[in-house]
């Protein structure tokens, strides 16, 4: 995980039927400019490939985008398979169309900071960096 000047690595994800990914490659491009690798995984994915594309690339970070309503659902799913995988260190935060009480829902079962439409880029990627800095400083 991020040590020393390792770059930050953030898998964004598009779970689900959601044909959408403006959002997604919106915020990837983000990322990347703000230094971190970056890997997309394209639209239509599961919880497990979402898992597996995150355990077999080493992330720190999973950013998943969900405007399906099926948020409920696919962030505690992504959550459970982490922990199963033994990743559970890795930050799940992600975006989309998500009510206020479903993000703090989501939050309190252990899923990072959500962002909804509209919300600047450098937000999530501060965010993410603030996230980075407070866990190497824990030693992890």
């Amino acid at each position: 995980m991020p040590e020393g000047d390792r770059k930050i690595r953030v898998l964004v994800a598009k779970p689900g039927l959601d044909g959408h990914d403006r959002g997604a490659k919106v915020i990837a491009s983000a990322f990347r400019d703000a230094g971190f690798e970056v890997i997309y995984t394209g639209l239509h994915q599961t919880p497990e490939m979402i898992v597996s594309a995150a355990v077999q690339e080493d992330v720190d970070v999973v950013a998943m985008s969900v405007l399906s309503g099926a948020h409920m659902t696919l962030f505690p799913r992504v959550m459970e398979l982490l922990e199963e995988a033994g990743a559970e260190d890795v930050l799940l935060t992600g975006g989309g169309i998500i009510p206020e009480e479903d993000m703090r829902a989501l939050q309190e079962r252990g899923v990072g900071r959500l962002f909804g439409p509209g919300t600047a880029t450098r937000e999530a990627v501060a965010y993410i960096k603030e996230w980075a800095a407070g866990r190497r400083e824990r030693g992890g």
